[in-house]
């Protein structure tokens, strides 16, 4: 499978050119970096800084490379995955999408995407997170009308808040209530508030060099039940996005979750 990775030099694309470099079912083509950065045109191997030369290069168009691959990765930008969504759809090219933050608009994009070309929207590529969304639902289902909360925590660059991650565990809290997320949310509490029957609320934590923490309660009368998974660096998210993109490149057209790579 011949992979493009877009974004190489941030903290996920190097970490996925690393981990693809090493795999002997995958060739890695090139890497797309935002246009203007010193290091356009050098060799991708050196710019995810993975100790040894790959022998293609970083470009600064999708368009210069999409051609030779069978699936890109885009853990970049909201505006760059735009780009390379739509060069993807022209190009007939599978997708994932790592990239957070997306308005309602832009998910609507990725799904009409699904109908052309094989496209996976990832907001959390670790298998164990994949694990923690199927123990959510099933607490969900089974606790019965208890209040649930969602926390994240990261560090002190993430863009988005909520996190993409704590948007998907309330989208499968609502869902297991028969609900809409927009129609039970709240993001944070100030001032007077009492809480609303039935609320999903969310807080975010954001500070130092977090890398990812999610906890999920359940708050009955007299108890408490806590479901949470930490990870302990981003290795966890890049090993499961090259997952990911060996599965979708297996695919049909069609939109695909990192549950229906895993089995979950």
């Amino acid at each position: 499978m011949k992979l493009l990775v877009v974004g190489p030099r941030g903290k996920m694309g190097r970490l996925i050119t690393g981990i693809a470099a090493e795999r002997e079912d995958i060739t890695l083509v090139g890497g797309v970096a935002p246009s203007g950065r010193d290091y356009i045109g050098t060799d991708l191997g050196e710019v995810a800084m993975i100790g040894r030369s790959l022998g293609v290069p970083v470009v600064s168009d999708v368009e210069e490379l999409i051609d030779k691959c069978d699936v890109i990765i885009d853990f970049a930008t909201v505006e760059q995955a735009m780009v390379t969504l739509e060069a993807a759809v022209r190009h007939k090219k599978a997708l994932i999408c790592g990239t957070t933050g997306f308005n309602a608009e832009q998910r609507s994009t990725f799904e009409e995407a699904g109908k052309v070309i094989p496209v996976m929207l990832a907001a959390n590529t670790s298998r164990l997170v994949n694990v923690m969304y199927k123990l959510i639902e099933d607490a969900t289902k089974l606790a019965g009308d208890v209040d649930i909360e969602i926390l994240d925590m990261h560090d002190n660059t993430k863009l988005d808040s909520p996190s993409g991650t704590a948007k998907e565990i309330g989208e499968i809290v609502a869902a297991a209530r028969g609900k809409a997320l927009h129609d039970v949310d709240r993001y944070g509490r100030e001032g007077r508030c009492p809480r609303r029957h039935g609320e999903i609320a969310f807080h975010s934590i954001r500070g130092g060099d977090i890398s990812s923490s999610h906890t999920t309660y359940f708050v009955g009368p007299g108890e408490r039940l806590e479901i949470t998974h930490h990870s302990q660096s981003f290795k966890c998210f890049a090993a499961g996005a090259v997952d990911c993109a060996v599965f979708l490149g297996k695919q049909s057209v069609g939109s695909y979750t990192v549950q229906d790579c895993f089995g979950l």
